[in-house]
C-alpha cells in the first residue's frame, strides 16, 4: 500500500555500502565520483527507513553510527534475527553474498539490493536466484546503468531502429578488471541491445597488477570479441594498465551512439549530431534504484531488472578465461562442464 514506510538495512559499511570515504581512500577513489552509494540512495527516499547495519570493522561501525544512529551489528545473522527488515542492503565482496542473499531470502526478506558481480562462481549465483524464487524476495543486482535514464533511452532508441540494424559494438576501459569493472559493461551492452552474449574469444591480460584489496582478489583485464544474438560483434580492449575511460560504442547502418558515463552522443552518417547530457545532479542511478524498489514494495509497479541477466554477465566473464586456457579459442555459452567452475576473482 502507497505511502508506508519500509526497513531497510546495510550489510558491508565501506566505500560504496555506507558512503565511507576512509574505506574509499584505501582504494584511491572519491565517494564524490559514485553514481550513488547504498547509504545515500536510502537516505534520500523518504519512504524507507534506515534502521541497522553491520560490519566486521569497528570503526566502519563507529563512523556509520555518528552518521545515522542506526543500530549496528558486527554480525548480520544477529541483524537479520533480530531486526524486522523489508530491504537489505549487501555491500560486501562477492565471496560472501551467497551465504547473505540465502539467508536473507530465508529470513523472508522482500527485496535484497546485491553489489556487483553477483558472484564468483556461476552456481553460486544460481543458487541466489533460486533461492530467492522459493522466497518470493526480488533480487537486484548493482548493475548502476540499468537504472541509468539515458542507457534506458538508448535501449529504446536502438530498439525503435533509430541507428538502424545494429553492425557491431566497441567497449574499452582502464585498470582491467574484468570481473569488477567488465560486469558493468557487459550488462549494460545487453540492456542496450537486448542480446544475448553467444560466445566468447578473449585473452587474459596477465601483467599482474596487484589489487590494493590483497591477491585473493586478483582480476585480470584483457582483450577479446564477444559475439551477439543475432549477429553483431563486440570488440573487448581492457588491459590492466590501460587508463582509459570506460567507453561503449554502438555501430548501426544509419549512425552510431557513444557512451561511457553518464552521457550519451548519437552520431548519424547524414551528419547530424546529439547529445544528451547526464542527468546525475537531479538523482544518482542508485537512488533511482532504490525509488523503483520502494515502488515495488509498495506494490506500484513491477521490476524491470531480472536476476538472471547477472547470471549470464558473470558466465560471459568465465567464458574469457575459459577461453584465454585454450589460447582464445571461441567459447560457447552457457558454459559446461569444468568451465563453470570457473572463480571471478573480483571485489
Amino acid at each position: 500500500m502507497a505511502g508506508l514506510t519500509y526497513n531497510a538495512a546495510i550489510i558491508g559499511l565501506g566505500f560504496i555500502g555506507a558512503a565511507d570515504q576512509i574505506s574509499g581512500d584505501a582504494l584511491g577513489q572519491q565517494v564524490k565520483n559514485l553514481d550513488g552509494t547504498h547509504l545515500h540512495a536510502i537516505e534520500n527516499n523518504p519512504c524507507i527507513k534506515l534502521v541497522a547495519g553491520s560490519s566486521r570493522d569497528v570503526g566502519r561501525r563507529n563512523r556509520f553510527y555518528d552518521r545515522t544512529g542506526a543500530h549496528t551489528y558486527s554480525d548480520w545473522q544477529e541483524m537479520l534475527d533480530k531486526e524486522d527488515l523489508d530491504l537489505v542492503c549487501i555491500a560486501t565482496y562477492a565471496p560472501v553474498h551467497k551465504e547473505i542473499t540465502v539467508a536473507s531470502a530465508d529470513h523472508g526478506i522482500r527485496v535484497i539490493f546485491c553489489e556487483k558481480p553477483i558472484a564468483p562462481y556461476i552456481c553460486d549465483a544460481e543458487h541466489m536466484v533460486q533461492a530467492c524464487k522459493k522466497s518470493g524476495s526480488l533480487l537486484v543486482i548493482n548493475h548502476n546503468r540499468r537504472f541509468n535514464p539515458n542507457y534506458r533511452r538508448l535501449r529504446d532508441f536502438i530498439v525503435s531502429g533509430q541507428l538502424g540494424d545494429l553492425t557491431s559494438v566497441n567497449a574499452q576501459w582502464g585498470n582491467g578488471r574484468l570481473g569488477n569493472v567488465g560486469t558493468h559493461v557487459f550488462d549494460a551492452i545487453c540492456m542496450v541491445t537486448g542480446r544475448r552474449i553467444e560466445a566468447v574469444s578473449g585473452t587474459l591480460d596477465l601483467a599482474g597488477k596487484p589489487d590494493c584489496r590483497g591477491s585473493q582478489f586478483r582480476d585480470p583485464g584483457g582483450w577479446g570479441l564477444m559475439q551477439l544474438s543475432r549477429g553483431p560483434i563486440v570488440t573487448v580492449d581492457a588491459s590492466d594498465y590501460s587508463k582509459a575511460p570506460i567507453s561503449i560504442s554502438f555501430q548501426g547502418t544509419k549512425g552510431r551512439a557513444f557512451t561511457g558515463g553518464d552521457d550519451v552522443i548519437i552520431e548519424n552518417w547524414s551528419g547530424e549530431r546529439e547529445e544528451w547530457p547526464g542527468l546525475r545532479t537531479e538523482a544518482t542511478s542508485m537512488d533511482r534504484a532504490v525509488a523503483e524498489i520502494g515502488n515495488y514494495l509498495d506494490g506500484s509497479n513491477d521490476f524491470s531488472y531480472q536476476a538472471e541477466d547477472a547470471v549470464h554477465v558473470l558466465e560471459a566473464i568465465a567464458a574469457f578465461h575459459a577461453s584465454d586456457k585454450c589460447l582464445g579459442v571461441w567459447t560457447k555459452l552457457p558454459l559446461s562442464g569444468e568451465n563453470r567452475k570457473i572463480k571471478v576473482n573480483s571485489g
